[in-house]
C-alpha cells in the first residue's frame, strides 16, 4: 500500500537515528524518562515491596516487623470466615456494579450519539456524577436514605406509602443493594464516555449501505454497531472491574461494612484489619490477594489495548 511504503523508510530511519550526544535513540529515550521511572519506583514500587514484606513476617500493632512467618498470614486470612465472606461479597459487588453499568450505559450512549436538540445538555447531565468525588456522593446518599430524616422516606411518606422512618441501611441486603445502585450511578459517566468514543468511530457509510440493502435498525445494531463497539466495551469492562473491585468510599462511608460485616468487601476488610484491629500482617496478606487479582485484570487491559492498537494499525 502507498501509505505503508512511505512510513516504512521513516520508521527505519528513526530507529537508527542517534541523539546529538552520540547516544543511540533508545538509550537517549531511556535517559529522558529515567526521572519518571525513578519517581514511579519510589512512589509505587516501595509500598508494594513493603506490603509483600509485611505479609511474610509477623508484624506488631505498631508496625514493627518481627520474625519471619512465611505464609502464616495468608493461612490466617483464608481461615477467617469474615475474609471469605468479604471475598464473596466483593465478587457480587463487582459483577453487579460492572454488569449493571454496561447494561445502563449502552442504551444511554446510543441515545447520546444521536443528533437531537439539547444533546449537549443531556451529555453534560450524564457526566455530572463523574465530576463529584465518590466520598461526597456517598455522604449525600447516606443522608438521602437515612431512616430518621432522609429525603427518600420523606418523599415516600408524602406519597402515602408506609415508609416513614424506614431504616434502609439497617437491613444488610437492602443496604448492599443501595450501595450497588450508587456504584452503578457513579460508574455510568466513565463508561458512557468510552462507548461514545467507540460509536463516533463507526463509519456512517456502513449504516447507509445497510439501509440501502433494506436492513432494519435492529439488524444494523446487531451486525454493525455491536461488533464494532465490542472492543470498546471490553476495555470499559476491564477498567470498571479494576475500579469497582478496589472501590472504598461508597461502602465505607455508608455502612462501614455493616451490619455484621454483611456489606464488607475485601478493601474494607483490609482497612479494618489494619487500622481497627491492628492486625497488620493479616491486612498485608489480604492486600496481596487483592493486588494479584487486580494485576491479572491490568494485564488483560494491556493486552486488549495492544490488540486494539494493532487492529487500528492494520
Amino acid at each position: 500500500m502507498p501509505g505503508i511504503e512511505k512510513t516504512a523508510p521513516r520508521r527505519a530511519a528513526s530507529a537508527g537515528r542517534s541523539s546529538k550526544l552520540g547516544l543511540p535513540g533508545p538509550a537517549f529515550a531511556l535517559i529522558l524518562i529515567a526521572p519518571c521511572l525513578l519517581l514511579s519506583v519510589a512512589v509505587i514500587g516501595y509500598p508494594i515491596f513493603d506490603v509483600i514484606r509485611m505479609s511474610l513476617f509477623d508484624v506488631s500493632r505498631t508496625g514493627v516487623v518481627r520474625e519471619f512467618a512465611g505464609l502464616a498470614n495468608f493461612a490466617k486470612a483464608f481461615a477467617d470466615p469474615v475474609f471469605l465472606q468479604a471475598a464473596r461479597q466483593t465478587v457480587i459487588w463487582t459483577v453487579c456494579v460492572v454488569g449493571g453499568t454496561l447494561l445502563v450505559s449502552v442504551p444511554i450512549a446510543l441515545i447520546l450519539n444521536e443528533d437531537f436538540y439539547g444533546r449537549t445538555i443531556a451529555r453534560t447531565i450524564v457526566l455530572l456524577p463523574w465530576a463529584i468525588s465518590l466520598a461526597m456522593t456517598a455522604v449525600v446518599w447516606r443522608y438521602v436514605v437515612n431512616g430518621d430524616f432522609g429525603t427518600l422516606n420523606m418523599t415516600l411518606a408524602a406519597l402515602g406509602l408506609p415508609f416513614e422512618n424506614y431504616p434502609w441501611l439497617a437491613d444488610a441486603r437492602m443496604a448492599f443493594l443501595i450501595e450497588i445502585l450508587i456504584g452503578i450511578l457513579v460508574s455510568v459517566p466513565f463508561t458512557v464516555t468510552i462507548l461514545l468514543g467507540g460509536l463516533t468511530s463507526i463509519p456512517e457509510s456502513l449504516y447507509e449501505a445497510s439501509a440501502i440493502d433494506g436492513a432494519a435498525s435492529t439488524k444494523s445494531f446487531y451486525y454493525i454497531t455491536l461488533p464494532l463497539l465490542w472492543p470498546f466495551m471490553q476495555i470499559a469492562l476491564v477498567l470498571n472491574v479494576i475500579y469497582v473491585f478496589n472501590s472504598f468510599p461508597i461502602i465505607w462511608i455508608m455502612t462501614n461494612g455493616g451490619p455484621a460485616n454483611r456489606t464488607d468487601i475485601l478493601i474494607t476488610y483490609v482497612y479494618k484489619q489494619a487500622f481497627a484491629f491492628g492486625k497488620l500482617g493479616n491486612a498485608a496478606a489480604g492486600s496481596m490477594v487483592m493486588f494479584a487479582i487486580l494485576l491479572v485484570f491490568a494485564l488483560v487491559y494491556l493486552f486488549l489495548t495492544k490488540s486494539q492498537g494493532a487492529r487500528n494499525d492494520d
